[in-house]
């Protein structure tokens, strides 16, 4: 009886002292298994960044935005994701700028028409509104610059339904952006092909939207008073007209 009491205390030291080791080992193996977790998270995080990086140099702007927004979505701790953080609203400026420049660009339509004497163009686009111009509801107004082998150069709004109040000429208010609006001569010709009407200076008004956001153009209609067309210029293509600059 008194050995085995001698031997209890024993026995129980270095059943805590094993257990002791064993919570040790326990906690290196987290902090291990921690570490390597963490490595693999920069490691992934480390490839993200180099996307973003090669779209960025690729000035892939959309590419870009889109590799930072998952980047930062799925590891927003790492150190790439803070190192790429700090370009992300320039980046996304640069994507948005690039986004609604395509946007202006699809609003033009270009057309190459072979003719009697050559080529037909056209570059033309509907405003950025419909118009009632008759009190029928509102519908599309068109600008159309045309480029014709016989007929020369020229600059035309056309309405679906109603009709311009311009057969014997008029005047129109037109303005880019914010400037004071211009006033310039209308006409519309004696014909049922198509309700359209003239804005006879084509150059000075092809002139004015260089650089322009929008232009509007205020025209008298025959169901009385004015309407105004507002078309958003800014993405058309120039070189689809040669000659005109």
């Amino acid at each position: 009886m008194s050995a085995g009491l001698r031997i209890a205390p024993v026995a129980l030291c270095l059943l805590l002292a094993a257990a002791t080791l064993l919570g040790c080992d326990r906690s290196e193996q987290r902090a291990q298994a921690a570490a390597a977790q963490a490595a693999a998270v920069e490691a992934a995080a480390k490839q993200g960044e180099a996307a973003f990086d090669d779209a960025v140099a690729k000035g892939n702007w959309p590419l870009a935005r889109a590799q930072a927004d998952v980047l930062m979505q799925d590891y927003p701790q790492s150190k790439a994701a803070l190192r790429v953080k700090a370009q992300y609203e320039a980046v996304k400026a640069r994507a948005e700028a690039e986004r609604e420049q395509a946007r202006l660009e699809g609003l033009w339509n270009y057309n190459r028409e072979p003719v009697k004497g050559g080529v037909q163009l056209a570059a033309m686009i509907d405003a950025q509104h419909d118009v009632d111009v008759d009190g029928s509801g509102a519908k599309p107004v068109q600008l159309i610059f045309r480029d014709h082998p016989s007929w020369g150069r020229s600059a035309y709004l056309v309405l679906r339904k109603g009709d311009f109040d311009c057969y014997r000429g008029c005047r129109l208010k037109v303005a880019v952006d914010d400037q004071p609006a211009k006033t310039m001569a209308g006409s519309r010709p004696e014909t049922d092909e198509a309700i359209a009407m003239f804005i006879e200076d084509e150059r000075a008004l092809w002139r004015m939207i260089r650089g322009a956001k929008t232009l509007s153009i205020q025209f008298p209609v025959k169901a009385g008073g004015t309407r105004t067309a507002v078309f958003e210029v800014g993405g058309l293509d120039r070189t689809q007209m040669p000659g005109w600059d």
